[in-house]
């Protein structure tokens, strides 16, 4: 009897292992397809969270000539490109080579326009405003203005946070509309922090099931940057609008 029971003991091992491999894998499969709300779309290259229902993507330069109507145009289901944010400036005196390009076109296929800049913390944050608003015309239906900082480029946080409040200040007091700031979850928390709770965050945050991680609220959440689009041969950043499509129209300018 006991040499029967040494040689159970191995057997009783490898089916304790299998089943705890079997438990893994359908506990995997439940969590892809319950608690996460994503799902893979092939025609976009990448899977989308469905719990939302504003979708868009943001451009400049790499992107190359774009056919916004191809854009416009194209819907999976419910999935559909609804909004375009485009660059526009950078630094002091940088204009964007596909922005003008960019802004008629989106503009003339029906896609809800947005622009931003890109933000050089070495540089004077005012002055950088004002490259923006030389550049950028915002009409009626448009976003908000953005400012894209995900960089220090060894500046001292302090005197980054200085200079982007002046970006901030001349900028919303020229349009009359606060602008979105755009940056990844890290460097919100490491080097802007609470100062700018007061201004509608957009958040890069990849290889996140839900949400984006990051304790303050956020209007807009870039889940992705390997993309595809109809009309766009480059690898595009997809994001999400956090509310409603009337939510979302209420963001538009008057």
């Amino acid at each position: 009897m006991a040499k029967r029971s040494k040689k159970k003991k191995p057997l009783l091992f490898i089916s304790i292992i299998l089943f705890l491999a079997c438990a893994g894998g359908v506990g995997y499969w439940w969590y892809r397809s319950h608690a996460s709300n994503f799902v893979t779309y092939p025609e976009f290259g990448i899977e989308i969270p469905e719990n939302f229902s504003v979708h868009g993507i943001d451009v400049s330069h790499h992107q190359d000539n774009i056919n916004w109507n191809l854009v416009r145009n194209m819907q999976v289901k419910d999935i559909k490109v609804s909004f375009a944010f485009i660059k526009a400036t950078e630094g002091v005196s940088k204009v964007d080579s596909r922005f003008n390009r960019n802004w008629f076109g989106a503009r003339s296929a029906g896609v809800t326009r947005g622009a931003y800049h890109f933000f050089l913390a070495k540089k004077s944050g005012k002055l950088q405003a004002q490259n923006f608003i030389d550049v950028v015309d915002l009409e009626s239906g448009d976003l908000p203005p953005v400012l894209d900082v995900e960089q220090l480029y060894g500046v001292n946080p302090v005197k980054l946070r200085k200079e982007v409040k002046e970006f901030l200040r001349t900028v919303h007091d020229y349009y009359g509309i606060r602008p979105i700031i755009y940056t990844n979850a890290d460097f919100y928390t490491q080097y802007l922090k609470s100062e700018f709770d007061e201004y509608p965050l957009w958040v890069a945050h990849y290889l996140q099931r839900d949400k984006p991680r990051i304790v303050r609220n956020w209007m807009m959440w870039q889940h992705s940057e390997s993309g595809r689009v109809d009309g766009i041969r480059a690898k595009v950043d997809f994001n999400v609008f956090n509310g409603d499509s009337t939510e979302f129209l209420k963001l538009l300018i008057d």
